[in-house]
């Protein structure tokens, strides 16, 4: 009897961090097919609005360098219990916005709070499974930052379709008042007192710069970097090229962006097998091929005129590789740097939205708007985390 209410419990512990671990993409995906109606409604450019993506992901990359630190000295519950807390206000805040510059604020203190959750669960996770059941429970909560963007355009746009586009953001206020609720109930503190480290903002900045001024760590961030800001432009500027450009209703929109989730799970599925017999840097450079025949193909399809398919099939390609390329990268600047493997992961992550709120911005800003912007910014992205694996880290394969 005991053995079934354990293990019933853990099962509910796995579902309440694969709820937490789901408040980032929601956040970032929910909104995207109602982006033509905000623009509408708050009387703001296309550009206006695309930026409100890039403005998330901006306090998403600064909030991880300071959550991190700060669950290692206060304790993991207290500092996801705020941030989620701020994360809601933020989404209360976002559905009464009434101009595009307070959603815009509003966005960037949104991603700051919402990068607790990010951070802290791999924490919590390491904290309360031992090693036999910690794979397990990874595995759980990938699948549910899996589900949740293939979910949360679909339900996105039918919210904004029947109740209009603030209501997705009373949707994610409510969501998080769940997790809330959830944590305050059913998560431990998972760091004792004795086991806290004090707050050494030296250190902290000395092993930043150790890793920024090593050729083969700046060749493995910017690597993923510059793959994800291929993938976050699209995120930043595809609701408007598919829905305005192509005429796909809002509510469809959803449809098109779970064919790159499917591709996604078919290239992590083929990641999970392969890895193991040929290594992470023969699947690395797999993924930056395919990621670069994907940005080629966006070209040509504007080039020959191949229309909606034509973005929809490379584009597919492109985001199957972002897990592929993410997740080897990331072993193999982990696997160099053992010692400041959460050192390092603090600032990959950070660089990581930093460099997709650049770019995304760049492409928002852009007056042209036809499908170029986006298909040239992918290629670009594809040839540039190709060239610094390639010119920086490739060496390390050696070792």
């Amino acid at each position: 009897m005991t053995d079934q209410k354990t293990s019933q419990l853990s099962f509910l512990l796995i579902v309440i961090l694969g709820a937490i671990a789901a408040l980032t993409p929601l956040a970032i995906d929910m909104y995207l097919p109602a982006m033509p109606d905000i623009a509408k409604a708050l009387l703001a450019s296309p550009s206006a609005v695309q930026t409100t993506l890039t403005a998330y992901t901006a306090g998403f990359a600064i909030g991880q360098l300071f959550h991190g630190p700060l669950a290692d000295s206060y304790g993991r519950k207290p500092v996801l219990l705020i941030g989620t807390l701020c994360f809601a206000i933020m989404a209360v805040l976002g559905a009464m916005s009434t101009d595009i510059g307070q959603l815009t604020l509003v966005r960037v203190f949104q991603g700051f709070t919402g990068a607790a959750a990010a951070v802290i669960i791999q924490a919590l996770v390491r904290d309360m499974f031992d090693r036999e059941e910690f794979a397990r429970t990874m595995s759980f909560i990938t699948l549910v930052m899996t589900i949740a963007p293939l979910a949360a355009p679909i339900a996105g746009g039918y919210l904004a379709a029947w109740f209009g586009w603030r209501s997705i953001f009373w949707a994610l206020a409510i969501f998080a008042v769940i997790v809330i609720a959830a944590i305050v109930y059913k998560i431990p503190e998972t760091l004792s007192k004795e086991k806290r480290l004090p707050l050494h903002l030296g250190s902290t900045l000395r092993n930043y710069a150790k890793l920024l001024s090593t050729p083969a760590a700046l060749g493995f961030v910017f690597c993923s970097g510059f793959s994800f800001a291929g993938m976050f432009t699209f995120l930043t500027v595809g609701a408007f090229i598919y829905i305005d450009h192509y005429h796909v209703a809002p509510e469809h929109f959803g449809y098109f962006m779970s064919l790159n989730i499917v591709c996604l799970i078919l290239m992590t599925s083929i990641n999970g097998r392969w890895v193991r017999k040929i290594g992470t840097h023969s699947m690395l450079k797999l993924g930056l091929l395919v990621q670069l025949v994907a940005g080629g193909l966006i070209v040509l399809g504007q080039f020959f005129g191949l229309g909606l398919w034509g973005v929809v099939v490379p584009v597919m390609m492109f985001v199957g590789t972002i897990s592929v390329i993410g997740s080897n990268s990331m072993a193999c600047l982990l696997g160099k740097y053992p010692q400041m493997a959460g050192t390092a992961s603090s600032l990959a992550g950070t660089i990581r939205f930093g460099t997709g709120s650049v770019v995304g911005t760049l492409v928002a800003m852009m007056p042209d708007r036809t499908v170029w912007p986006m298909a040239l910014s992918m290629a670009a992205c594809a040839v540039l985390s190709a060239a610094f694996y390639w010119f920086l880290a490739r060496e390390t394969e050696e070792e």
